[in-house]
């Protein structure tokens, strides 16, 4: 029972101990399939408590044990009784978690960790592979963007609490920035700062070394005259005012990196290869995109420089379609949607993270960047991967009448039925390094289903 995980890390023993001491580690941590959240994190390493949240109000409780606490060699926590909320948790049996940190020579650690708990090892060992893979990898962009020239810097962040923006803003804190999440409500920690979409204060971005814009009202929904004026309003005047306070601080940032979406391209374009200079298209969402890439150029006269991500489907069960298609699939019903043959531009979501990291620090990105994976897949052969990935059969086809049904025709076709073939022509020409560039890599680590989750070194 419990479990020994051990692997080689390619950074130092003092750097990969600091990593886990920083705001946003937990989160970084915490396998996506897992029904499982950071409420709080731990305060210090030596003696505080992490707060889990787990399905149903459950909550899980870690004290860090200062008798044990030994930087940057080992640190020890256990789980601790706190209320009923924690009674079905303690059910499992005790847990107590060693983390030991050790010099692999060449500026490289070897990281142990072990767990002395009833649980099986066959039931830890996908999450601790995890773990460790996303530890590695978090550390080596951070080391690339060092070598790039990037320096601890502090970052606004707006739509932080989404999808894109709580793992964006982990991601950075882990890596020693220091991160600012611009709030519509009234600030309630330190690292919040309000700002008012229609009338942003005359200070908001002073102070502030980069800008990563990322809020907006979901586009997943039938299109109706509401719901494409909600897309439209939340994305395109607050982007444009924001990027006039970018342009106007006095001590503000030099960078303005604002989401954009592969819907500029249009839904119907069967046959080409659409890279960043490819024509836009003529529907909807296409005008939508447009107006909201406009709506950054203040920055960009200003003298602010502006990148605009346009994002593929990302891939993550905390997400997305990924999210909605995982239960079908698992459950042995699922299939590809509509004809299958229409093409489907991804990304994994901690590729995207990268993506946006790159454009704070690459000096070389301006204008639209594609952020998406360099091999674009099929529907059928997204659904053939995902079953494969989750050993259950792809054989129930989605016709177009059920996209119809959730979202509307024009919800159906500009969304769920879309047929584009992006490439990251840009990232690609910068020599960018994807984590998960093929799909199937992509859904086992996003999924929990890698292959060889064992002990293993990374370089």
């Amino acid at each position: 029972m419990g479990i020994t995980y051990s692997s080689v890390i390619g950074a130092s023993r003092e750097e990969v101990f600091a990593w886990h001491a920083r705001p946003g580690a937990l989160h970084r941590l915490i396998p996506p399939w897992q029904p499982m959240r950071a409420i709080a994190e731990a305060s210090s390493l030596a003696d505080g408590s992490a707060v889990l949240g787990l399905p149903g109000g459950l909550r899980w409780y870690a004290q860090h044990q200062p008798d044990e606490y030994d930087p940057p060699r080992r640190f020890v926590d256990q789980r601790v009784n706190g209320g009923w909320s924690t009674l079905p948790a303690a059910a499992a049996g005790p847990w107590r978690h060693v983390h030991e940190f050790s010099d692999a020579g060449n500026g490289r650690t070897r990281l142990t960790d072990t767990v002395h708990t009833p649980v099986p090892e066959s039931l830890l060992r996908p999450t601790f592979a995890y773990r460790h893979r996303q530890l590695a990898d978090d550390l080596a962009a951070h080391a690339r963007a060092r070598a790039a020239g990037m320096a601890p810097s502090v970052v606004a962040v707006t739509g932080a609490s989404g999808l894109v923006g709580s793992a964006l803003c982990a991601f950075l804190t882990t890596g020693g920035h220091r991160v600012l999440r611009l709030v519509r409500r009234a600030p309630v920690a330190r690292d919040e700062r309000r700002w008012d979409p229609e009338a942003p204060e005359p200070g908001l971005l002073e102070g502030i070394d980069a800008v990563v814009h990322l809020a907006g009202a979901p586009i997943a929904g039938r299109f109706t005259d509401a719901h494409k004026g909600a897309i439209r309003d939340s994305r395109v005047g607050p982007t444009r005012r924001l990027a006039e306070a970018a342009a106007r601080a006095d001590d503000g940032p030099d960078v303005f990196v604002s989401a954009s979406a592969i819907g500029y391209y249009g839904h119907d374009r069967p046959g080409g290869i659409l890279g960043e200079d490819a024509e836009p298209g003529a529907d909807f969402l296409a005008g939508v995109v447009r107006e909201w890439e406009d709506a950054a150029r203040p920055a960009t006269v200003g003298g602010v420089r502006t990148v605009q991500v346009r994002t593929g489907i990302v891939q993550s069960p905390l997400g997305g379609t990924l999210r909605l298609q995982r239960p079908l699939f698992t459950a042995g019903l699922g299939g590809r949607l509509g004809a299958g043959t229409q093409f489907l531009s991804w990304i994994d979501l901690d590729d995207l993270t990268d993506v946006y990291h790159r454009a704070l620090y690459d000096a070389q990105l301006s204008g639209p960047v594609n952020a998406v994976a360099p091999g674009a897949v099929t529907a059928a052969e997204h659904a053939d991967t995902l079953a494969r990935v989750l050993h259950r059969p792809s054989w129930m086809p989605v016709p177009a009448l059920g996209p119809r049904l959730l979202l509307g025709a024009q919800g159906a076709r500009e969304l769920a039925l879309a047929d584009q073939h992006v490439v990251p022509e840009v990232l690609t020409g910068r020599e960018h390094r994807f984590r998960r560039p093929e799909l199937e890599q992509c859904l086992r680590h996003q999924l929990g289903r890698h292959r060889g989750a064992g002990l293993h070194a990374v370089a």
